[in-house]
């Protein structure tokens, strides 16, 4: 089963195992990529006040990255006491831990909106949201709802990527299940795809696509794909699974 990765490829080797564990080849089509921002000044004038804010919610471990970039070049060595870490998902959290940051809140789903709850009373408080350029306001807009103050800074950009690949190619053997781990994911696909002869909407051998959660198949729908699988559990192993128990209906014995 050949299974096509359309993340970072920097982030695609744990995914690329965890096929590996089900039978599935992974084929490597990374379609956006991550870049730094040219001008950090808005991004180190929050980090150098980190004792004006309440909260430091990190909804990525590519912001997780980019903050620590940033804490190590403005010789910052340690957060301020007063100030509290969420963070969105166990690589997230996982990243934090490695740098000596114990996140006090990491939500049981791996969706922004799941933070506000753990954040506690945020009337009148400071959120510090470090995002992606594209990132969606459902995060920021749920703080402001609940009276807090998001202060939400682009940490990084995120842009389609470019690589000297012959995309028609990688479906000549044929592709089994199509991925995508993010909104931004599905709209580089799409735009990588409009420069070949292939029509996204109707690929050779009708591949499964599988989402990581509802928003990215939410993205995905929209353009008029058909999302035949949304983890449940919004991670990549959870999508792993589900497209291994929608495609042998038993997991456990696949792996086993």
């Amino acid at each position: 089963m050949r299974v096509l990765v359309t993340r970072p490829r920097k982030d695609a080797d744990e995914f690329a195992a965890a096929l590996q564990d089900i039978g599935a080849e992974a084929v490597f089509f990374p379609t956006i990529a991550i870049r730094p921002i040219a001008d950090t000044t808005l991004l180190d004038r929050a980090l150098s006040r980190l004792n004006c804010y309440d909260w430091l919610v990190l909804t990525s471990a590519n912001a997780v990255d980019v903050v620590l970039e940033r804490l190590a070049d403005l010789d910052i060595h340690a957060l301020p006491q007063n100030i509290r870490v969420a963070a969105v998902g166990p690589k997230t959290a996982a990243r934090l831990i490695a740098a000596n940051i114990q996140p006090e809140f990491v939500p049981e789903k791996y969706v922004a909106e799941a933070v506000v709850p753990g954040l506690g009373d945020l009337c009148g408080r400071w959120v510090l949201l470090p995002m992606a350029d594209i990132a969606h306001d459902t995060l920021p807009q749920a703080i402001q709802a609940a009276d807090g103050i998001a202060h939400v800074i682009t940490a990084y950009h995120t842009v389609t990527e470019i690589e000297d690949i012959d995309i028609e190619s990688l479906f000549t053997p044929g592709i089994d299940v199509i991925t995508f781990t993010s909104g931004s994911s599905v709209l580089g696909f799409l735009s990588l795809l409009k420069g070949t002869s292939l029509d996204a909407l109707s690929l050779p051998g009708e591949p499964l696509i599988g989402c990581i959660g509802p928003k990215t198949a939410r993205v995905a729908q929209e353009a008029g794909l058909r999302v035949g699988v949304i983890a449940k559990t919004h991670t990549i192993q959870g999508l792993v699974e589900a497209i291994a128990a929608k495609l042998f209906g038993d997991y456990s014995h696949v792996k086993n």
